[in-house]
């Protein structure tokens, strides 16, 4: 392939011009050693006479090695040099790519023959799905069944199926351990004071926060917030997600942004702009994006109700445990009050897909055997476990087959750790078998005074859940629209929420027709079109 060629699959992949991101021309990966290596998947190393190679491997780069550690050479990459490339005549070179950076970066790494690890991967799908439809990945069917039956057993077809296009594996995808997502919780002490039940509906939680405000059993005055609010996901999909109708089942479209597109969202905009301008909800939450007022309200004990991410609150030294210090007598119950009536009254909520990253083998790498075989050794035996935990007696301690970290670690003991959960790709958390135990491992790894709520949190994060449909294809319109539909999202909850009452329907309708002519229209089209299309079951 031809510089030429190589800057015209570029500029189709990225929408950019090589020569604008690198100031220099560069190769594609299809020489013909790529090309015969694309035809036998690589060439198995095994066995005495076999010559040793290296195989790159990406590796986030977040700017938090501890000395004398660094990103390139630590505990963990000498135990996998250890235990998987020397056994395998095997140098394993990790490529760092900064994580606030890592689609840019990987844009310019894809570019590039010579450049480009043998492992690559992103969160993002449509950076995978236009690799993948422009030619620049490896099909990795054929190699997981010979090089990868540990590794194929232990993502599963469910999981595998969200890196697949056209019938082809493209992707491996990481298998996340636990799919919860959201809880919602309420200040006890509150409720007390009021002599109020915990409330079990959305509208039993609308006279609560009522009541919250008028009565003010925090005596707080102008501080009181009923209900805590940020302009984020945890906070808004929560209610949302109550109000909208599911594409088919337990399973709607996977994108924040396409929440407008769901029947009852204009539903759930008119609850918030209720709850608005009767001055239940934080009052500035279109200005708290990164939820830090929101946490700093919680904390102080100024917020009676809210929404959050399943774990946020429960780490040593964090909201709940500040929360009780700061506020002698507070108490919290974890509580699941959104009802959807287009959902039998069902406490609807989202889920994690059951995918974390997408793992990609490029069309360039003459390593694909190697790649899939390491990716192999991590899902066998007590790799990951090693990879995640540390060293048995000295980082953790195995209490009824989990791996349980041992209080008062050492430093350099802990050290070690600090990029486990970039190393361990397969796996999204610890994945330990069946969600069950991944989310009692995980319960084990918090404080013991936040463990019972976390628990409760898990199984309401667990309730009634819709995960995102797997079409099996690209949605051109997500590429195409995604950032500006997302942050056109944010301007619609804002601009509904806080518009007067008798103004709501004005603002809702003009925000919506922005929205459709922002590319909303032609991604509602394509994604109508995907479901028809998807086989039935």
């Amino acid at each position: 392939m031809t510089v030429n060629t190589n800057q015209r699959f570029w500029k189709k992949a990225t929408g950019i011009t090589l020569t604008a991101v690198m100031g220099v021309s560069l190769l594609a990966g299809c020489s013909s050693d790529s090309k015969e290596n694309a035809a036998n998947g690589g060439t198995p190393t095994e066995g005495s006479s076999a010559k040793r190679v290296t195989l790159k491997v990406e590796v986030f780069d977040r700017g938090n090695s501890p000395a004398p550690q660094t990103i390139t050479n630590n505990f963990l990459s000498k135990l996998v040099q250890k235990n998987f490339g020397d056994p395998n005549n095997i140098d394993v070179q990790y490529v760092p790519i900064q994580r606030s950076e890592e689609v840019t970066k990987l844009n310019v790494l894809m570019a590039s023959d010579s450049d480009v690890p043998d492992i690559v991967f992103t969160y993002d799908s449509s950076v995978f799905y236009r690799y993948a439809g422009q030619g620049g990945l490896t099909d990795v069917g054929k190699l997981l069944d010979e090089y990868g039956p540990n590794l194929k057993k232990f993502i599963g077809d469910e999981t595998l199926a969200f890196g697949q296009l056209d019938g082809k594996q493209f992707s491996i995808p990481g298998k996340r351990a636990i799919t919860g997502r959201y809880s919602s919780y309420i200040r006890q002490d509150w409720l007390d004071k009021l002599s109020l039940p915990v409330p079990k509906t959305t509208d039993e939680l609308y006279t609560t926060l009522k009541a919250f405000k008028e009565k003010d059993p925090g005596k707080l005055g102008s501080k009181n917030i009923p209900m805590g609010m940020a302009l984020a996901p945890a906070q808004f999909e929560t209610l949302i997600y109550s109000f909208i109708k599911p594409i088919s089942g337990d399973l709607t479209y996977s994108q924040r942004y396409e929440l407008p597109l769901h029947e009852g969202f204009k539903d759930a905009m008119q609850f918030m702009n209720k709850l608005y301008n009767e001055g239940l909800i934080s009052k500035d939450f279109g200005l708290d994006k990164d939820k830090t007022q929101l946490a700093k309200d919680i904390q102080n004990g100024n917020t009676g109700y809210w929404s959050e991410d399943v774990d946020a609150q429960f780490y040593k030294d964090g909201t709940m445990d500040n929360l009780y210090k700061n506020v002698p007598g507070s108490k919290v119950t974890p509580v699941d009050v959104y009802t959807n009536a287009k959902v039998d009254n069902k406490y609807i909520k989202s889920r994690y897909a059951s995918n974390g990253m997408y793992i990609m083998i490029p069309k360039s790498s003459k390593r694909a055997v190697e790649a899939i075989k390491y990716l192999d050794w991590m899902s066998t035996g007590n790799n990951l476990i090693d990879i995640y935990n540390g060293v048995e007696g000295e980082n953790y301690d195995m209490v009824d087959g989990i791996p349980v970290v041992k209080e008062n670690v050492s430093q350099e003991f802990a050290d070690r750790l600090f990029n486990g959960g970039d190393m361990a790709i397969i796996s999204n958390g610890k994945n330990l078998g069946d969600q069950a135990t991944n989310e009692k491992a995980w319960v084990m790894g918090f404080p013991k005074n936040n463990q019972e709520m976390l628990k409760q949190s898990i199984t309401i994060a667990n309730t009634d859940t819709v995960g995102p449909i797997v079409f099996g294809k690209p949605i051109e319109g997500e590429a195409q629209y995604g950032t500006t539909l997302t942050d056109k999202l944010d301007v619609i909850i804002v601009k509904t929420t806080m518009a007067k009452p008798d103004q709501f329907e004005a603002v809702y309708e003009q925000e919506m027709k922005d929205f459709m002519s922002l590319g909303g229209t032609k991604l509602k089209e394509e994604l109508e079109q995907a479901v028809k299309e998807l086989p039935a079951k």
